[in-house]
């Protein structure tokens, strides 16, 4: 391609100074390439704080590698990684694994968490002390921490170091054996339901603590309306809350589920009741932003159906083109709304600095195909779907990290 062209830029205020609008964005940015397909834009970096990476302990599912050049393609530039590995990091020890990996293998920034227990079982606190330093925030995802006053404690200590506590909630006593949400499809089915009170009961509990405490406080994959009220609630009180939900809980509802392990993660996609809560939470700021929860699992463990299959999917090569296909496109919110969600709030959150930025083309339809991912993960709910928007180049650190074959 030889002429230069005129993109639409969003949200670089941080990457390029002054610049907005439009403009002739690849000569200030440096790019070499040119363009000259006037669906172009140029978006900052974007930052997901809910990834697993799987390594160390899990690399047969991903690695650094692989999960950093994943997120790439998808146009981000700073990830999270969540602590449920082996070890976990709920040590410096265990925490150095994971950060010498990061430092040979990442392609984008890579920002670990830390547990918020010993091995994540709930029963004693990590060393949160010699842990804050390098963990981005105190997380047990995967695992709801059962024991109030276990949560109470973290709190304490997470607030006097400065750090957020990441919350996956969940209480056991409710899940009764479910694996999909308990709504139609489960009772149609013949399956067992996971009921929305396991997740919104503990984010209950969580704010009570966070009032006592005062800590900053993060609610992860919330997937119900009851949770979406909770949190919107607490921030009229003026509590230090915030919260993230993921693409496919956003454009799926339990009706779209399949009897595939690619329609089952957790939480579980939830009734339309459900979704049209979560995206007038979106709408009205009470989510502030949008977390992918990439899991990815072996082929293998996701091949035994809703009932076998391992929790989990894939999602940052297909994050933002979902979310403008669906969420965008359709006028349910603006790009620039799109961009805040995926970029600007999670990095202001976590004290993330963006970092880069990537190349879309907004115009270009593409159909999903797993076998295209970078990825070792296949599972996801939208395969086979047609969607807009095509990243073409990606940018980290000063150096390519994606670069599309048509350029």
């Amino acid at each position: 391609m030889t002429e230069t062209m005129k993109a639409k830029v969003i949200g670089m205020s941080e990457v390029t100074g002054s610049l907005t609008g439009t403009g002739d964005i690849f000569s200030v940015l440096g790019i070499s390439e040119k363009f000259n397909h006037s669906g172009y834009a140029v978006f900052p970096g974007f930052c997901d704080v809910h990834v697993h990476f799987r390594e160390p302990g899990f690399s047969y599912k991903e690695d650094i590698k692989s999960g950093s050049l994943a997120a790439a393609h998808g146009g981000y530039t700073a990830v999270c990684t969540m602590p449920n590995l082996s070890p976990v990091p709920d040590c410096r020890e265990n925490l150095k694994i994971q950060l010498d990996a990061i430092k040979e293998k990442a392609v984008i920034n890579v920002y670990p968490y830390a547990s918020i227990t010993v091995g994540q079982k709930g029963e004693e606190l990590s060393d949160m002390d010699a842990l804050s330093e390098d963990a981005v925030a105190f997380s047990d995802d995967g695992r709801g921490v059962q024991s109030d006053e276990m949560m109470r404690r973290a709190m304490i200590k997470a607030k006097r170091l400065g750090k957020i506590i990441a919350a996956h909630c969940e209480v056991n006593d409710l899940l009764e054996g479910g694996y999909i949400h308990k709504g139609e499809y489960a009772r149609l089915h013949g399956h067992k339901g996971i009921c929305s009170e396991s997740e919104w009961k503990q984010i209950e509990r969580d704010l009570k603590l966070v009032r006592e405490t005062g800590c900053s406080y993060h609610v992860c994959h919330i997937s119900a309306k009851e949770s979406v009220e909770l949190i919107r609630q607490a921030k009229k009180e003026g509590l230090d809350v915030t919260c993230e939900t993921g693409p496919h809980y956003l454009v799926m509802n339990d009706t779209h589920l399949k009897e595939d392990g690619r329609f089952k993660m957790n939480p579980p996609i939830r009734s339309e009741e459900d979704r049209l809560a979560l995206l007038e939470g979106i709408k009205d700021g009470t989510i502030d932003m949008i977390a992918t929860d990439h899991a990815p699992h072996s082929e293998e463990e996701k091949s035994k159906g809703l009932s076998g299959s391992s929790f989990g999917i894939v999602g940052l090569e297909t994050a933002f083109p979902v979310m403008y296909t669906h969420l965008v496109k359709t006028g349910i919110i603006t790009l620039e709304k799109l961009i805040e969600l995926m970029s600007i709030n999670p990095g202001k959150r976590f004290g993330i600095k963006t970092d880069g930025f990537s190349v879309w083309d907004i115009e270009k339809e593409f159909t999903v195909d797993p076998d295209t991912f970078l990825s070792k993960g296949r599972a996801t709910p939208f395969t086979g779907e047609k969607l807009t928007g095509v990243c073409m180049l990606t940018v980290s650190g000063g150096k390519t990290v994606y670069k599309h074959s048509g350029i």
